[in-house]
């Protein structure tokens, strides 16, 4: 039987965690310099600020990824979500953001937010399947970024 766990990053899975985001951001668009402090720092960008990074296995292996970036008390950005292409639909990007959701609650978090681009259909399509609703706004840290959604814990 297959099985899908979540488990808190530890900073020797950093290699897998910009391996997983860099794959997917290269293929669709340029590298940004925010992106390569956060894929090669991870700790120093996301965890040292109050958020948390979660790693996706797959019967055991490390197949996927995401992370939660405090944005203010009440808010975390859910952002660099990534499933190693042999390990996508196998339900891991779902775990990951459900498991996102949970994390988020534990540091009393009130809504997730995510940014994102049109061109990523079938991320969308997850993100409103987990529940993320579409709403205006804009984001000045990723010029990708043409869509914001938000998931009110």
């Amino acid at each position: 039987m297959n099985s899908i766990s979540v488990i808190e990053y530890q900073s020797h899975h950093q290699p897998y965690f910009e391996q997983f985001n860099r794959y997917w951001i290269e293929k669709y668009f340029e590298m940004e310099d925010l992106d390569e402090f956060i894929l090669c720092h991870p700790d120093e960008a996301i965890l040292h600020s109050g958020g948390a990074i979660l790693m996706g296995l797959y019967n055991n292996q490390l197949a996927g990824t995401a992370a939660l970036r405090k944005v203010d008390e009440a808010t975390f950005e859910f952002t660099k979500m990534s499933v190693d292409e042999r390990f996508q639909r196998k339900g891991i990007a779902e775990a990951l953001c459900y498991a996102s959701f949970d994390k988020a609650k534990s540091f009393g978090a009130k809504s997730v937010i995510l940014y994102t681009n049109n061109i990523l259909q079938p991320a969308i399509h997850l993100y409103e399947k987990v529940g993320f609703k579409h709403v205006a706004g804009s984001n000045k840290e990723y010029k990708r970024a043409d869509v914001k959604m938000v998931f009110d814990l």
